[in-house]
């Protein structure tokens, strides 16, 4: 796929994701709904997901794809270290990246986006391909505006997700 029929899958996903989120807050079901619209859209996924952070790790959420990791520390694994720093990671080879923890042997490159509303970590975004350097700065861009646009559609009730604070 060349660069402009990806930007243009893109465009289509993210309207895809606000009609799904259309008159539809809650989190639980905008998760769900939200990781099987990515596992449509990305053909070479082999989890499309989220972990969503207790207040002390990340815990799995809701996805598609193969059974996971349910307990992720922060720092460790490309999850743990995109939560940690903010910041999203894109690893083209999972299997030279030294913090990779294998939750699937299938997957070859990964995407973590973290979720941060109002300063407050929510959670990750994790996205696993079967082949090697599937993801970019295009995959990046997007799946930040993906994010960004579930994040402003969804009421997040911290303490669903353990968070006392």
């Amino acid at each position: 796929m060349n660069q402009s029929e990806k930007i243009s899958n893109y465009q289509l996903l993210l309207a895809q994701l606000e009609a799904l989120l259309e008159g539809e807050s809650n989190a639980l079901a905008n998760l769900s709904n939200s990781s099987a619209l990515l596992n449509q859209a990305l053909p070479h996924s082999v989890f499309t997901g989220f972990y969503l952070y207790d207040g002390n790790e990340l815990v799995l959420g809701p996805f598609q794809g193969g059974v996971s990791c349910v307990h992720i520390a922060l720092g460790k694994g490309v999850c743990g270290e995109a939560a940690a720093k903010r910041q999203t990671m894109i690893v083209e080879d999972v299997t030279q990246h030294g913090n990779y923890i294998s939750c699937d042997s299938r997957a070859r490159s990964e995407i973590v986006v973290p979720m941060v509303k109002n300063d407050r970590l929510v959670g990750v975004l994790d996205l696993d391909s079967h082949l090697v350097a599937d993801y970019d700065e295009i995959d990046r861009e997007y799946l930040e505006n993906f994010v960004a646009l579930l994040l402003e559609k969804t009421s997040w009730n911290f303490e669903m997700f353990g968070d006392k604070a």
